[in-house]
This record gives C-alpha cells, sequence and structure tokens, in this order.
C-alpha cells in the first residue's frame, strides 16, 4: 500500500523533529517548522486518500450510522464558550457527511442544552444512552467529575471540554482534549519566573471562577511552588458578579502583585482588565515596574476577550493548545473556510471555542477511520482501543492544534504542548514557540 507507506515516512519525519525538540534542539527544529507545517498537512491529506479508499471499499457492504452526543452550556454561565463550541461540533459532523469521510457511513451527533447545570448534564446523558452512542462529548467540570462512575460503568469514551487534570482520577475512559488547566497555569508561572526583570521572586496572584472548573489548577500551581518553582503566590481570588473590581485590583497594588493569572471565562477578564485599565495599573509592556501585568489560560483569553475589553486588553498573554485564527496555515484556513460553509460569521469563525468543537470532533472521527480501516465493527470498545493506541506514529495530526494528539493507558492528556499568545495592536500574536510546562512533567 503505497500511501499507507508514505503515511508512516511522513509520521516519522514528523516524530524525529518533535524528538530533536524534547533533547534541547529547540532552535533547529524552529528552522523547520515551516518544513514541518507541510509534512503534517500531507499526513492528514494521506489520511484522507486512506479514509477514501476505505470508503470505496464500504460502498459494497451498505452504510451504517453512528451516533455521538454532546451535552453543554449553550445558554447560562459560560455560555459564550459553550455556544461556539456546540457550533464547531455541528458543523464538523456535517462536514464529515457531506464530504464522506467516513465513507458510505453517517455520523450523527445529538446536542442538548444543559445549562450548565450538573443535574441537567446528568440526565442528558441517561437520555444519550438511549440513543446507542458510541462516543460522549462532555463539557463542564462539575459534571466530568460527577458522571466519572457513570462513564466507567457504561465503558464509553468521553472528551470533555473540561481541561481538568482531576478528571482522569479514578477514570480510564476520560481523555482530556489539550493540555490540562494545571499545565496551563503552571507554564503560564513558568514564563513569569524567566521573564521577570525585577529583584526578589515575582509575586503573583491568581483570578478563579467560583467552580470547580476555576479552581482546578490552584492546586498544582502551589504544588510546583513546593517543588520550586520561583514565585510568590500573593493571593487567589474566586471572583464574584461584580461588574467593579477596584476593591480588589487596589489590594493586589497594596500587596505588591506584578502579575495576574487568570483561570476563568472572557468577560470577568475583560471586566477587571478595563478596571485596571481605568485605574492606570495596567502594564504598557511586560512586568513594567509598579503595574500589573495580566495573564490566562485557555477559556480567560482568546479573539472574543478583545471585543469585551477593548484597548484593554493589549498586551494580555494567553496559553492554549489551539492554534488561532491569526497563526495563518492550512489548519486555520480550513475552519474558516469550513465556518463559512455553513453560514457563520467572522466573529464565530476566529473563536478558538469554535476550533475546540471541531477539534473534539475531528479525534472522534480519527478514532472511527481506525477502527473501519483495521476492518472492525464500530462500537465503544474500539474506539476505546483506537484511542489508547493514538501515540507515536500512530499520533494524530489535527492541524487544529499546536502539536499532535497523544493517548495511552498512562497518558490521556491529549496535546502535550501549549502556546503561547500576546495581544499587540488589538490582535492576538504567537509568542514564541510551542512548549511543555517544566514543573508539571516534574509532579507527574
Amino acid at each position: 500500500m503505497k500511501v499507507s507507506k508514505k503515511l508512516l515516512s511522513v509520521a516519522a519525519v514528523i516524530c524525529l523533529a518533535l524528538f530533536m525538540w524534547s533533547c534541547g534542539e529547540g532552535e533547529k527544529v524552529a528552522g523547520l517548522e515551516t518544513q514541518i507545517e507541510k509534512l503534517a498537512t500531507e499526513k492528514a491529506d494521506l489520511q484522507n486518500q486512506v479514509s477514501a479508499l476505505e470508503g470505496a471499499a464500504a460502498k459494497s457492504t451498505g452504510g451504517q450510522t453512528y451516533n455521538i452526543a454532546l451535552s453543554l452550556a449553550i445558554t447560562g454561565p459560560t455560555s459564550d464558550v459553550g455556544s461556539p463550541y456546540s457550533k464547531g461540533a455541528e458543523d464538523y459532523v456535517k462536514y464529515v457527511n457531506d464530504e464522506k469521510l467516513l465513507g458510505d457511513d453517517k455520523l450523527v451527533i445529538f446536542i442538548k442544552d444543559d445549562g450548565y447545570k450538573t443535574e441537567v448534564t446528568k440526565r442528558n446523558f441517561e437520555d444519550f444512552l438511549d440513543e446507542n452512542i458510541v462516543f460522549y462529548l462532555n463539557y463542564s467540570t462539575g459534571s466530568t467529575l460527577a458522571l466519572r462512575p457513570d462513564f466507567d460503568e457504561e465503558k464509553i469514551p468521553v472528551l470533555p471540554a473540561s481541561f481538568h487534570i482531576g478528571n482522569l482520577v479514578d477514570s480510564k475512559y476520560i481523555f482530556l482534549p489539550i493540555s490540562s488547566y494545571s499545565s496551563q497555569a503552571v507554564g503560564l508561572a513558568e514564563y513569569v519566573v524567566a521573564n521577570h526583570k525585577g529583584s526578589g521572586k515575582p509575586k503573583v496572584a491568581m483570578f478563579l471562577h467560583p467552580s470547580a472548573f476555576g479552581r482546578a489548577s490552584s492546586d498544582d500551581v502551589k504544588k510546583a511552588i513546593a517543588a520550586g518553582l520561583g514565585i510568590e503566590l500573593v493571593e487567589v481570588v474566586e471572583h464574584g458578579k461584580d461588574l467593579d473590581n477596584t476593591a480588589m485590583l487596589k489590594r493586589f497594588q497594596s500587596k505588591g502583585v506584578q502579575y495576574v493569572i487568570s483561570h476563568t471565562v472572557q468577560p470577568p477578564v475583560a471586566t477587571m482588565l478595563k478596571g485596571a485599565q481605568s485605574l492606570g495599573m495596567a502594564a504598557s509592556k511586560y512586568g513594567e515596574a509598579g503595574k500589573i501585568t495580566f495573564l490566562g489560560a485557555h477559556y480567560s483569553g482568546g479573539p472574543d476577550l478583545i471585543g469585551l475589553a477593548g484597548s484593554a486588553a493589549e498586551n494580555f498573554i494567553w496559553t492554549t493548545s489551539y492554534k488561532i485564527m491569526t497563526a495563518k496555515g492550512p489548519g486555520t484556513d480550513a475552519q474558516m473556510a469550513l465556518a463559512k460553509r455553513y453560514g457563520r460569521d467572522a466573529k464565530l469563525a476566529n473563536s478558538q471555542n469554535y476550533t475546540n468543537g471541531i477539534m473534539v470532533v475531528q479525534v472522534v472521527v480519527e478514532t472511527m477511520r481506525r477502527a473501519k480501516s483495521k476492518g472492525k465493527k464500530i462500537t465503544r470498545a474500539t474506539l476505546y482501543e483506537e484511542m489508547l493506541a493514538m501515540n507515536g506514529y500512530n499520533a494524530f495530526y489535527p492541524l487544529t492544534t499546536v502539536g499532535p494528539v497523544t493517548f495511552s493507558k498512562t497518558d490521556r492528556e491529549g496535546v502535550d504542548t501549549l502556546q503561547l499568545y500576546v495581544v499587540k495592536d488589538g490582535v492576538f500574536h504567537e509568542l514564541g514557540l510551542p512548549f511543555a510546562s517544566e514543573y508539571m512533567q516534574k509532579l507527574k
């Protein structure tokens, strides 16, 4: 099979480059960045060719229908995330069927709003089971933790929108799409340490969502500090619904806080940034003395933050494992084309949460394609097997992320690398190269 052999060769080159990076050859790999991007694109094209061949072979036996499901907050708290996420998942399922990525087989996704309420999510999941779903996409941290026993009992693979590392504890069937919240927050703290210009340890505060989601990273930041990470964690704040952060910001300033790491959703971060700007506290450049530099994990930032905060978002530093639309390339071009194809506006097309919804369905479809190529029937068990086998030469390159998706029995945290972005002139731009948190590797 010439296509299969070429696919393996491309994968080998990409894996070699990533290995060089991990061995400290970052500068050499950086010089090959364009070549790697082309190779990853070629690998994805070859995978599509394999799928087309499989689809042609399947025509003689007739098509099957595979059901998956998604429960999330389309309304209520965090719906600014859930709404674009749902549309990304919906659009990619349409694309899979329109382009026959599964041959004559059809993919169906059931989507229900849960309003960010765990009890509603649980009811939705029970309803979905009546539809004979083979893969489930969950949303919130609280509901993912609460439903862990149910997922194990049903032996169904799960990809949540929550990147809480605690989701993986006492469960075999939950997989994180990208690097955990803990990896993101600790990675931001490592960046603060590496780039701090003042004397002594940098003083840091954390600004968290008042939920299991928001609290997910603070414990690991504290563990990293205990293991030697050189920051002083001055205060951890769970924000309320107040539209005025004046008292909090003045308290931070009185305590000498120089950096604030946010782990929440965009609206409260925008409110805080506008408050800091009006009080003259926001740094005009990274680490400016006497001012505060703001940073945030995945759901704290992204293009929508600029729309909410305006000029107050300038210099905000953000991290995620997803490529954003200003990082031009085959993946972002494809996302824009997908949004246009299904009538989505520019705001949605540029949302990293639209990307997020696309990516989780990409992973599901890839497990189905791999199972089909081996002559396996599509079941929960076979898709779970393919998830665990997605590593090494079998890593998946969806082009929507800054690194490959890998899973195994001992590692169910998907994309291992993160990318920093910074707002300059009202646009998020890449800051440095993809990286992995040093201290989270130690804590594992």
